[in-house]
């Protein structure tokens, strides 16, 4: 089987398990996408690209803040009237722009767009239809080192959860718990969690 929207390759966890067989490569590729959207549930967000049209609500007539990361946009539409029909096109860097202004050197993606020109984006709220329309890709421009990094140990950790019933390793005297998170994969992915505000 492939492996879809995976943050790191079956070559990068047998390495790290020092693996030289292929007996269990499918439960690995099984433990690869587990683990990736492991990741996107714990950082509320994902790391892979798709393409997609995607409409908002706008609650601010000069910034549009993104529920999702944003790589590029093909286009962006806004209705003014009511109907739900995006008929107004806006220009890049000369309607909007993007927010972090240096998202591009830090190889992240963005999370926001201000209006620049004349134009602004129209308010209405539900049962209103959606005001602003944006085709673009969504994601990431890479997958960071950090996010690959900690797809190999988590996909390593449940490949092993496969001999650990109940989560519990057993030995001849003794018996080691599994514990639910792991510190190292916690560390390497926080600075990437969306902490959203309730």
């Amino acid at each position: 089987m492939a492996i879809t929207n995976g943050y790191c390759t079956l070559a990068e966890v047998k390495a790290a398990m020092r693996l030289t067989d292929s007996v269990d490569d499918t439960l690995l590729e099984n433990s690869i996408e587990g683990a990736s959207r492991r990741i996107d549930g714990y950082c509320g967000r994902f790391f892979y690209q798709t393409t997609k049209t995607v409409t908002f609500y706008a609650r601010d007539p000069y910034r549009l803040p993104l529920p999702y990361d944003l790589y590029t946009v093909t286009t962006l539409k806004t209705e003014n009237d009511g109907t739900g029909n995006f008929t107004v096109t806006w220009t890049a860097n000369t309607d909007y722009i993007f927010e972090p202004l240096d998202a591009a050197l830090q190889s992240r993606p963005y999370r926001a767009i201000a209006a620049t020109g004349g134009k602004t984006f129209p308010i209405f709220t539900p049962p209103d239809p959606p005001t602003a329309q944006i085709v673009g890709v969504w994601g990431w421009p890479a997958v960071p080192d950090d996010v690959r990094e900690a797809c190999v140990l988590l996909s390593m950790r449940q490949f092993a959860r496969y001999n650990a019933a109940l989560g519990v390793l057993g030995f001849a005297d003794m018996a080691i718990t599994v514990r639910s998170v792991d510190p190292d994969v916690r560390d390497l992915l926080f600075p990437y969690r969306v902490i959203g505000v309730a």
